[in-house]
């Protein structure tokens, strides 16, 4: 392929332009990952039959280092409200504490936080 150009232009060849475009998406995608990773996401005890509230609150204040007045409130909202959001942080931390409520035997799950800020201020705590 032959391309003539005017002095002081540059030669954009197709081969060039499909690079940049590319280059263009990649770095799109780069940003577009590292946005999802910064979602806010929370760590949900859920009420169960099983274990008892001196227990529960006896999880929280081991595993996140929390007071024994901070424990007994958020127990107290699993058993009254049936869920109680514990922690709050990115996906792969707070996957991380589901994990381990799982191995206390407590009913965890993630979400993903709402935008009205519900869960801000309860950072899992030590292990945050």
């Amino acid at each position: 392929m032959t391309t003539t150009v005017a002095p002081g232009t540059a030669a954009v060849t197709d081969a060039g332009l499909k690079g940049e475009e590319r280059t263009d998406t990649a770095e799109q995608s780069s940003t577009d990952l590292l946005s999802a990773a910064d979602i806010p996401w929370n760590l949900v005890i859920w009420n169960d039959p099983v274990n008892l509230m001196s227990y529960v609150s006896y999880v929280f204040q081991s595993y996140f280092g929390y007071s024994e007045a901070k424990s007994n409130k958020l127990m107290l909202e699993v058993h009254k409200k049936g869920r109680s959001i514990v922690a709050y942080g990115g996906k792969e931390q707070v996957e991380q504490h589901a994990v381990a409520m799982h191995g206390y035997g407590l009913w965890a799950t993630v979400e993903k936080a709402s935008n009205s800020g519900e869960g801000r201020g309860r950072k899992g705590g030590a292990r945050g």
